[in-house]
C-alpha cells in the first residue's frame, strides 16, 4: 500500500497523519505491505494496537495518530 505521511513533533505530543493519496504537504513514505506497516507503528510506539490501526488505514485510506510523549 503507498503511504504518505505528515509528521508534527511537540515536546508533548506527536500527531502522525497517513495517507494512501498524495496530499501537498505529505511527504512519501513508501509502498509497504503489512509487515512494513507492523514495523513501522511499533516504532512510532511500543505498545500500539498494530492490527486495528492496519485495518482502519485499508478501510478509511487514512490514519491520524495522536502521541503523548512519554
Amino acid at each position: 500500500m503507498k503511504i504518505w505521511i505528515l509528521d508534527t513533533k511537540a515536546p508533548s505530543h506527536r500527531l502522525v497523519r497517513l495517507n494512501c493519496e498524495n496530499h501537498s504537504d505529505f511527504t512519501y513514505l513508501g509502498d509497504l505491505d503489512d509487515n512494513e506497516l507492523s514495523r513501522f507503528f511499533l516504532k512510532l510506539q511500543d505498545d500500539i494496537d498494530v492490527e486495528k490501526n492496519i485495518k482502519l488505514l485499508k478501510y478509511y485510506g487514512y490514519l491520524h495518530l495522536f502521541i503523548i510523549t512519554k
